[in-house]
């Protein structure tokens, strides 16, 4: 099946380079392209793209109201896109607030190409595109910049899990990949996928990304678990 991908970026020679690298790929092909979020919306509204690259920073509307914008369609309008974040830096409260809003993941905008075809990919077949060292320091950005979490309604809708999905969505937590967590729960990694979408489907999360963004609300882990 084709992947349809928009861009949305103020450069217009960045644009313009992803745009040629994506659409030299048999599977992708790019549908349409804007320079600032507010066109970035309306294009996705009319394209219907199955991934939509979001520069962070643009003028008009940044990138984060822009994917908030996507990610929350107007009633009647089933299809939602996923949405990858570009950015030039490695992780800033800007990201973070947009994985919170349901962006799937972010890349970095000097990413060799294979990553960025690599994360299209990744992005479009439902998976969340969050290495385990970013998923350390986002907890670590996290924890710094906010009060410790607090025993609210997030933290009773662990109780819906069993004691296995918990403990795997600690180590999902703490920055491991799912071969990882394999290797320390003595588990196929087929296994953990299942135990993965079963505690994503419990929770009402999209992907990986908000399910560690959840697993810190909620107190399931605090920043000094990370990679312990």
């Amino acid at each position: 099946m084709t992947i349809r991908v928009i861009i949305v970026d103020d450069q217009a020679m960045v644009r313009a380079g992803f745009a040629a690298l994506l659409s030299a790929q048999a599977d992708i092909d790019v549908v349409g392209e804007a320079p600032d979020g507010k066109q970035g919306v309306e294009v996705a509204r009319a394209t219907h793209p199955d991934v939509v690259l979001m520069d962070v920073r643009m003028p008009e509307m940044d990138g984060l109201a822009a994917a908030r914008e996507i990610l929350s369609p107007p009633v009647g309008v089933v299809h939602r896109p996923r949405v990858l974040m570009l950015t030039t830096f490695d992780v800033d409260d800007y990201v973070y607030e947009a994985l919170r809003a349901g962006a799937s993941g972010f890349l970095l905008k000097d990413a060799p190409p294979a990553d960025l075809i690599a994360a299209v990919r990744v992005v479009a077949a439902g998976e969340a595109l969050l290495a385990p060292s970013v998923t350390r320091r986002l907890i670590a950005d996290f924890a710094a910049s906010r009060p410790a979490p607090r025993a609210d309604r997030a933290a009773l809708r662990l109780n819906g899990l069993t004691p296995r999905e918990t403990e795997v969505l600690e180590l999902i937590a703490r920055g491991l990949s799912n071969q990882e967590i394999a290797d320390r729960l003595v588990l196929a990694e087929q296994t953990v996928k299942t135990h993965i979408g079963r505690v994503l489907a419990k929770l009402d999360l999209r992907d990986r990304a908000q399910a560690v963004i959840f697993a810190y609300e909620s107190g399931l882990v605090t920043p000094g678990d990370a990679r312990r």
